[in-house]
């Protein structure tokens, strides 16, 4: 039988700057600390990486959101499937749906996720 705790909904609005004021190159370990090697890789092929950083900082933020639980940055995994924003975190029972955006500014995301043990 389903419940409403089988769904959780999280959003996120991140300033883009927030990323260009802590460049790759000098803070590199901020990014490792947060950021899957796949994840930097991903960013910094884009000529204006800090926008996409920003949105999967989003996504995380908004990924903890949508379970209602504090996680370590770097247990939550976002990647691109058919260009499709996707994420993974350790335990494998929740699916989740994503949508990311950059606009200006500033990067939002929203984050649906679903308890499939329920």
């Amino acid at each position: 039988m389903s419940t409403n705790n089988d769904y959780g909904v999280g959003i996120d609005l991140v300033e883009i700057n927030r990323f260009k004021k802590i460049p790759f190159d000098e803070h590199r370990s901020f990014y490792e600390k947060n950021f899957s090697d796949d994840e930097i890789k991903y960013c910094l092929k884009f000529s204006e990486p800090y926008k996409h950083f920003a949105g999967k900082f989003a996504i995380k933020e908004a990924t903890m959101k949508a379970l209602n639980k504090k996680l370590a940055l770097s247990d939550i995994k976002t990647f691109h499937k058919e260009s499709k924003p996707q994420v993974i975190i350790k335990e494998n029972d929740t699916t989740f749906k994503v949508s990311v955006s950059h606009d200006g500014n500033f990067a939002a995301a929203i984050v649906i996720s679903r308890n499939l043990n329920n």
